[in-house]
């Protein structure tokens, strides 16, 4: 009430240029608060960075190949990217899909790569012509302890039932893991050696895609199997598969298989997984994948995606992780050259 009388709006004429059918200053006052919600609602639009290929350099089934898919799932959910897909190129310990990705994908930042530990031993042990040198690492993602597992019906009840079979007769019993040269390869290397065994001697067979291994171990075609924990974790809840043992330093969660340490063999090894980006990028092109890969891995969908996997978080990107990938590089070959993987 104003004055005692209700109020009412007033339309107040402005005259246009030839001072003929005024518009109602309501109307143009309509017209700037349309103009203003139409502005607010395309802000409010996610503005997307980029849309990115990430390559998986392994079959379908393995460590890679859920890497890459749970990136694309979380950067799609979260916002992170508009689009992602998902390309699988398998071939020796992750250097074919490398090559081809160094040489295609240059100079563009939507172009990424998973890698990891396997990577690096196999790029020693297949003497190939690329390396992690040729691409843009951005971000170690996770960790993972090795699991060393056999069929529900196997006769061995415990690590050390497997070892003692080695110990009898080393090329009798066959393992199915990763490719050559790789975490897996290497953890049984180790295991050999820390037993007494001549790690030369062991009979490894290498598969480039985790579910093609996965096969072979449920299907009794090799004695036992080895590979990341969340890889055999379906198969054991499902009773048709057992952990006889983990390789790091403590029981990892999930299960609780005993350590090798804790088994009596002085063996302690992580798998690690990263994401690098294409080479001959910009600065600011690196900066702007980093910074995207770096929202991805404090979104709450990744963080669910940790633990429904059972991996763990150890993100590291910048100067500390360009550190850390040259001190691996750097121990990966001693352990191979020990084991006899590398001369």
């Amino acid at each position: 009430m104003v004055g005692g009388a209700p109020w009412v709006a007033r339309k107040e004429a402005i005259p246009n240029k030839t001072g003929t059918n005024p518009v109602p200053r309501e109307d143009i006052t309509m017209k700037h608060t349309m103009l203003g919600m139409a502005l607010a609602a395309l802000l409010a639009v996610p503005a997307f960075a980029t849309d990115y290929m990430i390559m998986a350099p392994a079959a379908p089934g393995g460590g890679w190949d859920s890497t890459a898919r749970t990136m694309q799932e979380v950067m799609q959910a979260e916002g992170v990217a508009g689009n992602v897909q998902v390309q699988n190129v398998p071939g020796a310990g992750g250097t074919v899909g490398l090559a081809q990705f160094v040489s295609t994908a240059a100079g563009d930042p939507g172009q990424l790569i998973v890698g990891g530990y396997v990577m690096v031993g196999a790029i020693l042990t297949n003497a190939s012509p690329v390396s992690l040198a040729d691409v843009t690492p951005i971000a170690r993602l996770t960790g993972e302890a090795v699991a060393i597992a056999v069929p529900a019906g196997s006769p061995l009840q415990t690590i050390g039932d497997l070892v003692a079979a080695m110990q009898a007769d080393p090329g009798a019993v066959s393992w199915a893991g990763g490719s050559a040269g790789g975490v897996d390869h290497i953890t049984v290397g180790l295991l050999a050696k820390a037993a007494g065994i001549d790690p030369t001697k062991i009979n490894y067979v290498a598969f480039s895609g985790g579910g093609e291994a996965l096969a072979a171990i449920l299907g009794n075609q090799v004695t036992a199997g080895i590979s990341g924990v969340s890889e055999f974790l379906p198969q054991v809840q499902a009773g048709s598969m057992r952990i006889l043992a983990v390789s790091t330093a403590e029981k990892w969660a999930g299960t609780d298989a005993p350590t090798l340490v804790e088994s009596g063999y002085d063996v302690i090894v992580q798998n690690w997984r990263m994401v690098a980006a294409a080479p001959g990028l910009s600065a600011e092109q690196k900066a702007t994948v980093t910074a995207d890969i770096d929202k991805m891995v404090n979104s709450a969908g990744w963080k669910s995606a940790l633990d429904t996997k059972g991996w763990a978080n150890t993100y590291l990107s910048g100067a500390d992780f360009d550190a850390q990938l040259a001190r691996e590089i750097t121990a990966t070959t001693a352990i191979l050259t020990d084991i006899g993987l590398v001369k």
